[in-house]
C-alpha cells in the first residue's frame, strides 16, 4: 500500500427539520459564536415567512434561489513576473453553492431595517426571481471572468 491517503471531503448532514443539505449549509453560514440553535431558528422563521408570502413550498423557492445565484466561473489572482493577473477558473458545484449561500447571507445582512429573518426571506425571494444583491454579485463575477478571458492560459 502506498503512503498517500485519500482525504474525502466531508459533506454536511442534512438539516434535522427540513432534511435538506442546502438548509444545513445555510445554517452554518449564519452561525455566530457557536449559537447554532439561534441560526436554525432564524432559518425556520425565514422559511415560514417565505411560505406565508408566496403560498408555495419554501424549500423549492430556496433551492431555485441557490441555483440562480450559483456562479459558473470566478477569478483568482495569480502573480507572474511581478504582475498580478485575474485568471478565470471554473467553479465546482460545492464551491459554487458555498459562494451562492455566502452572497445571499451577506446581502441579507447588508439590507437595512427589519429582522435578519425577514431580510433573508426577502433576499431569497429576490434571488429566486433573478434580482437582488446576490444575483448582481454573480453577474459581476461573471463579467470579471469574461473581461479577463485573455489570461485563461495562465491557469495552474
Amino acid at each position: 500500500m502506498s503512503r498517500r491517503t485519500i482525504i474525502k471531503k466531508k459533506f454536511p448532514l442534512p438539516d434535522p427539520v427540513y432534511k435538506n443539505y442546502f438548509i444545513s449549509m445555510l445554517v452554518t453560514k449564519l452561525v455566530k459564536r457557536g449559537r447554532k440553535n439561534l441560526a436554525q431558528a432564524i432559518v425556520c422563521e425565514t422559511l415560514d415567512t417565505i411560505s406565508y408570502k408566496l403560498q408555495i413550498n419554501p424549500i423549492q423557492v430556496f433551492e431555485k434561489a441557490v441555483r440562480n445565484t450559483t456562479p459558473k466561473v470566478e477569478v483568482k489572482a495569480r502573480r507572474l513576473g511581478g504582475a498580478t493577473y485575474q485568471i478565470p477558473i471554473e467553479v465546482n458545484d460545492f464551491r459554487g453553492v458555498n459562494l451562492a449561500l455566502k452572497w445571499i447571507v451577506k446581502s441579507a445582512k447588508s439590507r437595512s431595517g427589519k429582522k435578519i429573518s425577514i431580510n433573508l426571506a426577502n433576499e431569497i425571494i429576490d434571488a429566486a426571481n433573478n434580482s437582488g444583491e446576490a444575483i448582481r454579485k454573480k453577474f459581476e463575477t461573471h463579467k470579471m471572468a469574461e473581461a479577463n478571458k485573455a489570461f485563461a492560459h495562465f491557469r495552474y
